[in-house]
C-alpha cells in the first residue's frame, strides 16, 4: 500500500530527510510531495564550516547531535555520489592571536579528540604555517589545525539532495503551503491529507503551527555574507577553511571563489533586502585577513533567515497531540553541520513509525511547543 508524505520545506533537513525517504528500506512504497518557495531560505544563502569540534557552547545534547552530524556527512557525500565542489574534507584551522590562548586552544582540541575519532589529526601551526596552507591570508595569526574539518555549499548540496530524491520518489512544488486544524495541507490545488508531515520550515514553524493550536518558540535570525572572486591559486578547492579570532569566517572553494561570514543579526525579523553597512563591515573583515580586496571583488551577497529558540538548542520530533506531524527547528548557525541527522532521524521516523528516544540529543519538546490556550 502507497503511503504519502509531504515535507514542508526544502532547506538542510527537509532536503535530507526527502533523500533518505528516497533511499531507505521500504521507499518504493512511498510517494514524497516537498513544498517550498524558497523565500528566506537559511540554508540557500549559507555556506559553512563542518568543524564542531572546539565548540565553546555547554549543551552537551547539542554538542552529541553536531558531532553525529559531522560524522554522518562522508556517509551521506558518498551514498548520494555528490562531489568536491559541493563538500570536501579540507580540514579546518581556528586561530588565536597569543600564546596562552593558543595553548588552551591546543589542550582544549586534544582533549575533545580523545573522544571524537572524526576531528582526526590535530597540529599547532605558527603563522607562517597558517600563510603556507592558506596562501590567500596575508595577515594571519597562529593556530590549531584539524584534519577532519570540512566545507560545504548549502544551496548546491540541497539541490544535490533534492535532485537525487526527485528520481526515486519525490515530487517538488515551489509553492507556500499552511496547514488546517483537521491536520490538511493547504495548497494552491486545494486541501490534502498526508500519512505523515515533517514540518522543516525554520523560522516560519511558528506560523504554520498555529492552526494546530501549538505554539513554537523560534525567533527569525537574519544573516548574510559575501562572495568574492580572489587569486586562483593551484589547489586552492583543497585549501583549509579558517576560522580567525575576532573575524568572519574565511570559507575558499575553487576556481578563485572565497566566502566571508556570515553575521548573526536578531533585530532584523524576516528582512531579506541587502544592508550595504553589513556587506561593507564584511569586505572590512577580509581586508584585514587578505591585502588588495575592493567592494570590485564582491561577486555576490547571500541573505538568509535561520531560525533561533530561546537556549540556542535544536529541536526535533513528533509533534505533540498530533502524531501526523513531525517537527523541527531552531538549528541557528549550527544548521549545516546538525541538519543533515535531523532530516535522517525524522525520514526513518515518518517512514518506520514508532516513538523514538532522541533524548540524547535534545530537551523534551515540550520546552519548545506549548499549547497556545496556555
Amino acid at each position: 500500500m502507497e503511503k504519502r508524505i509531504a515535507i514542508i520545506g526544502g532547506g538542510i533537513v527537509g532536503a535530507t530527510a526527502a533523500y533518505y525517504l528516497s533511499t531507505l528500506s521500504g521507499s518504493q512504497h512511498l510517494k514524497v510531495t516537498l513544498f517550498d518557495d524558497g523565500t528566506g531560505q537559511a540554508t540557500k544563502a549559507a555556506a559553512g564550516i563542518i568543524s564542531p569540534w572546539l565548540s565553546k557552547r555547554r549543551n552537551q545534547r547539542w554538542y552529541r547531535l553536531a558531532l553525529d552530524g559531522a560524522d554522518l556527512y562522508p556517509q551521506l557525500i558518498h551514498d548520494a555520489q555528490i562531489g568536491t565542489d559541493v563538500y570536501q574534507q579540507t580540514g579546518t584551522i581556528v586561530t588565536r592571536e597569543t600564546t596562552p590562548d593558543l595553548e588552551t586552544l591546543y589542550a582544549l582540541a586534544q582533549k575533545r579528540r580523545e573522544t571524537a575519532a572524526g576531528m582526526g589529526t590535530v597540529t599547532a601551526l605558527s603563522a607562517d604555517e597558517v600563510a603556507q596552507q592558506v596562501p590567500l591570508l596575508t595577515a594571519p595569526q597562529p593556530g590549531i589545525h584539524i584534519s577532519g574539518g570540512a566545507r560545504v555549499d548549502g544551496a548546491a548540496l540541497v539541490r544535490a539532495l533534492l535532485d537525487s530524491a526527485s528520481q526515486r520518489n519525490l515530487t517538488i512544488r515551489r509553492e507556500r503551503v499552511k496547514l488546517t486544524a483537521t491536520e490538511r495541507v493547504v495548497t494552491s490545488l486545494g486541501e490534502r491529507q498526508y500519512d505523515r508531515v515533517i514540518v522543516a520550515a525554520g523560522a516560519w514553524l511558528k506560523d504554520l503551527l498555529a492552526p494546530l493550536d501549538v505554539t513554537a518558540t523560534v525567533t527569525p535570525q537574519k544573516g548574510q555574507l559575501i562572495e568574492l572572486a580572489v587569486k586562483d591559486y593551484p589547489l586552492q578547492e583543497q585549501m583549509p577553511v579558517v576560522m580567525p579570532e575576532g573575524e568572519r569566517d574565511f570559507i575558499p572553494f575553487g576556481h578563485g571563489k572565497l566566502i566571508v561570514g556570515a553575521t548573526h543579526e536578531n533585530d532584523k525579523a524576516f528582512d531579506l533586502n541587502q544592508d550595504p553597512a553589513i556587506t561593507a563591515d564584511l569586505l572590512a573583515s577580509a581586508q584585514r585577513l587578505m591585502v588588495g580586496v575592493t567592494a570590485d571583488n564582491i561577486t555576490s551577497v547571500r541573505v538568509g533567515t535561520r531560525a533561533y529558540t530561546p537556549d540556542f538548542a535544536p529541536f526535533f520530533g513528533p509533534l505533540p497531540d498530533h502524531e501526523t506531524f513531525l517537527v523541527a527547528s531552531g538549528l541557528g548557525s549550527s544548521g549545516l553541520t546538525t541538519g543533515p541527522q535531523i532530516g535522517r532521524l525524522l525520514a526513518g521516523s515518518a517512514l518506520y513509525g514508532g516513538t523514538p528516544d532522541w533524548s540524547e540529543y535534545e530537551l523534551p519538546l515540550g520546552t519548545y511547543l506549548k499549547p497556545s490556550r496556555d
